[in-house]
């Protein structure tokens, strides 16, 4: 019977230590009430009496109501406020127990010991920071032994180290000597590094032994464990101590070592925290130069400047560290912080409460809190680096918990619109809308979208006219809402069909700029827009005084100028075009739409020989673009690489109007759909895809450079040299309607009708609205006889784009063929007055957006 009760009170105190080791609180006071033996009971280990065994349960039941109270008042101790304990019963009955230990001291030393730490973090709650420091200094906790304790032994170390070390930051500095200061300094560095270590161990080991259990059939699990708050300083306060004092070096170097010790499920959550905070260092306060890896040691002048360890040797046990062979190791400063970024990110993913219940809303919203610190995080990191495509997809995964969450949705936007997702961009975005009905930005991004790359036109409509709906609401925003209006309504009026059609959409077009020019006088981009919309009504002079108004606000706005010259060279006066051409190249050398412009230019007032040698200055400026795409590496090969910031307009923004046809300048949305089957066809039948590397857009500038050339020496009649051209084009898209177009061309001018009427069918094929294709079959087919077909080509060629003077001088000569002499009349008159006032190049090439 004695043995039998031996092994109960060994079991009995088996079960206390291990709820004291994971905190078990409520457990804990009904365990010490089973400590009174019975008479006939052998007496306890550590109690050699009854008042012995009182006592002991008093401690632990002291303990408990302490922790207990600390649960209950967690947000005061996190901001430092002292409890009192007038107002806490459970402290004050807790203080009472422990005193009344110590006044008796029948206990063991081992036990004294641990109500001296118990009453030292009692005092530092309560305020009393002195009083903690003295008990601790009592307890002797510098010569206190880790090893071969319980595991409860080295959580009570390791609160012991960190609050001592928060009460020294916290006492009353009465010190003067400066030599005094550093030395109580040192000592609270060396609490916090103790206590992270020797808290770091307790977590391993509590998992191993949870872990051991559990493998023997135990119910008991850990996973419900939470860190209580001390822990979480104790690991915590050594990097945030160094951090808050400037020593990012042993700041950074405690951090990485936290983050490589084994991880337990107590620190999943704190580890997130420590990956985050160690990244915004990395991005904030270390330059790519004075970056070190982690597996090396930092620069030595860094090293002087910084303080040596203080925790000391006698600490023999050690946090178990991740090792291995051939572990990845970031290589600068931006990899690391990604890498640290790309790990929160997966572990905010999957702690995340997506729970809408209501006992959920505070768990949910620190969730989300912590979530949105990692995702502004990975947005700067990637945003930097231009790496929109990486960064749509890791909000795109952040979306199951964003419910609601304005700030996450339009970050995905953002993202989406920067990587050229714009479909899914529109439809993040008129959520976004719906979250806030009264912020204008939304649907003025929508709108932006919708009208540049998607050409959604009533799309764009709408969003822009919820912005005009906002009235006064939307502040500074309403005239970019009467911009973004009046842009709708310029570019349906080029893709309707019927002459009324397109005079009303101009006339509302130029009503609704001219209402947001009356709302911003000064906005340079409305002046413009109004300069573009009068010359495409062709009221050229109208256009020029507008223009001149826009280039006092702005005299460098590409745009401007690149207008200015079109409409110099839609009166004639070519010179004057190529010196405003000149002029802003010598801005924005590397913008291709205005080097093209140039060439049209050239070829009408120089000749072709002039031409040819812009043409090959453009190879040349592609070759040079192409070569630092490839330097800076695509996002695919390197997700880190640096996009060097350009302040001048990138030639790269190129506006290849009608599907890249540079003759017709009509972007309609037929031609975007050819432009995008083509591309699709071409990368069916080219073998050489995977070669082809970089933007399509760089191709496709590359492709229009060397039909130009073509263009040129055909009309040298160099005939030989032009079929290499096209052949060089046709390398890159095989089935671009605008490289069978020029084919086509090319047989007309060998005396292959039949053969140029069928490459000008296969490219009609392809864009079935392409007017330059259909003012070239029309007079073949009249040549082969077919005029009745030419007329109807024709026809429909100035139904699509009535400014077209080419198309009407062919049509007048099909209905001269024909004998209708007063129709033919017309349609020449038409063409001559046309004529008169046609630029070089469609003023369409002049992009309309926002």
């Amino acid at each position: 019977m004695a043995a039998k009760g031996f092994h109960s009170y060994l079991k009995l105190e088996g079960e206390i230590e291990r709820c004291r080791a994971e905190c078990q609180w409520d457990r804990l006071p009904e365990l010490g009430r089973q400590l009174l033996p019975p008479a006939a009971s052998p007496p306890r280990k550590g109690a050699a009496d009854a008042q012995d065994s009182v006592d002991y349960g008093n401690l632990l039941l002291a303990e408990a109501l302490l922790e207990q109270c600390l649960k209950e008042n967690l947000a005061k101790i996190k901001d430092s406020i002292p409890l009192m304990e007038k107002n806490e019963p459970k402290m004050s009955e807790a203080k009472k127990y422990l005193t009344g230990i110590l006044n008796r001291g029948k206990l063991l030393p081992k036990y004294m010991t641990e109500a001296v730490l118990i009453l030292g973090k009692l005092h530092y709650v309560e305020g009393s920071y002195r009083d903690a420091v003295s008990m601790y200094a009592r307890a002797r906790i510098d010569d206190i032994s880790i090893e071969n304790e319980p595991l409860y032994h080295l959580r009570l170390v390791t609160e012991a180290f960190v609050i001592k070390g928060l009460s020294l930051e916290r006492s009353p500095n009465s010190i003067a000597s400066r030599a005094r200061l550093s030395e109580r300094e040192e000592e609270v560095m060396a609490c916090f590094e103790k206590a992270c270590v020797i808290a770091q161990v307790y977590l391993q080991e509590l998992e191993k032994t949870s872990h051991s259990r559990s493998i023997k059939g135990s119910n008991v699990t850990f996973s419900d464990f939470e860190l209580p708050y001390f822990l979480e300083a104790a690991l915590q306060s050594a990097y945030v101590s160094h951090l808050k004092k400037g020593n990012i070096v042993k700041g950074m170097r405690d951090l990485r070592e936290v983050l490589r010790t084994v991880e337990t499920k107590a620190t999943q959550s704190f580890k997130m925290t420590a990956a985050k905070q160690l990244a915004e260092v990395l991005l904030h306060s270390l330059s790519e130069d004075c970056y070190w890896s982690p597996l090396s040691d930092p620069l030595p002048e860094f090293m002087n400047k910084e303080d040596n360890s203080y925790v000391s040797t006698l600490l023999r046990r050690r946090p178990q560290l991740y090792t291995g062979d051939n572990l990845y190791c970031p290589q600068d400063n931006i990899e690391e912080a990604l890498l640290l970024l790309l790990i929160s990110e997966s572990m905010a993913n999957r702690d995340a409460v997506i729970s809408r219940a209501p006992d959920q809303k505070d768990d949910r919203a620190v969730s989300l809190q912590d979530a949105s610190a990692v995702y502004d995080l990975l947005s700067i990191t990637l945003g930097r680096r231009g790496q929109y495509v990486m960064l749509s997809e890791c909000l795109e995964r952040a979306m199951k918990f964003a419910f609601g969450e304005f700030h996450l949705w339009y970050q995905l936007a953002l993202s989406m619109v920067a990587c050229g997702k714009s479909a899914y961009a529109v439809s993040v975005l008129r959520e976004c809308a719906k979250l806030r009905p009264a912020d204008p930005m939304v649907p003025l991004l929508a709108a932006k979208v919708c009208i540049g790359p998607l050409h959604w036109l009533e799309e764009g409509e709408r969003f822009a006219k919820m912005v005009i709906d906002l009235g006064e609401d939307a502040g500074e925003f309403l005239a970019k809402g009467y911009l973004a209006l009046g842009l709708t309504y310029s570019l349906q009026a080029t893709d309707a069909t019927l002459k009324c059609s397109q005079d009303k959409l101009h006339k509302k077009a130029l009503q609704t700029l001219e209402r947001a020019h009356q709302l911003a006088p000064e906005d340079h981009q409305i002046i413009l827009y109004i300069s573009l919309q009068l010359a495409l009504v062709r009221q050229i002079s109208d256009a020029i005084e507008h223009l001149q108004e826009a280039l006092k606000l702005c005299k460098d706005d590409m745009n401007s100028l690149h207008l200015l010259a079109l409409l110099f060279s839609a009166q004639k006066h070519y010179q004057h075009a190529l010196d405003v051409i000149n002029m802003a190249l010598a801005e924005y050398p590397e913008s291709f739409s205005l080097l093209f412009t140039k060439v049209k230019l050239e070829r009408v007032h120089k000749g072709p020989e002039e031409a040819l040698v812009t043409c090959r200055h453009m190879l040349h400026m592609w070759q040079m673009v192409y070569n630092f795409s490839q330097h800076s590496g695509s996002e695919k090969e390197s997700s880190v690489t640096e996009v060097p910031m350009i302040k001048k307009h990138n030639g790269m923004h190129l506006s290849l109007p009608d599907a890249h046809d540079t003759d017709s300048g009509s972007q309609r949305a037929s031609s975007i759909a050819a432009s995008r089957l083509e591309q699709a066809m071409s990368e069916v039948t080219m073998q050489n895809t995977a070669l082809r590397q970089g933007p399509m857009q760089l191709w496709t500038t590359l492709e229009q450079i060397w039909l130009q050339a073509a263009e040129l020496f055909m009309e040298q009649r160099h005939l030989k040299e032009a079929g290499f051209c096209i052949q060089e084009a046709a390398s890159l898209f095989p089935t671009s309607h605008t490289v069978l177009y020029m084919r086509g061309r090319l047989a007309e001018m060998k005396g292959s009708l039949e053969e140029a009427k069928q490459l000008y069918d296969e490219a009609l094929t392809v864009n079935p609205a392409g007017v330059e294709i259909m003012h070239s079959l029309g007079p073949i087919l009249s040549r082969l006889g077919r005029r009745s077909l030419a007329q109807k080509v024709l026809r429909d060629a100035v139904q699509i784009q009535n400014t077209n003077h080419q198309a009407w001088n062919s049509l007048g000569e099909v209905l001269q063929a024909q004998g209708k002499n007063e129709a033919a009349v017309e349609c020449f008159l038409t063409a001559l007055d046309l004529e008169s006032s046609s630029p070089v190049v469609p003023f369409t090439v002049i992009p309309r957006e926002l």
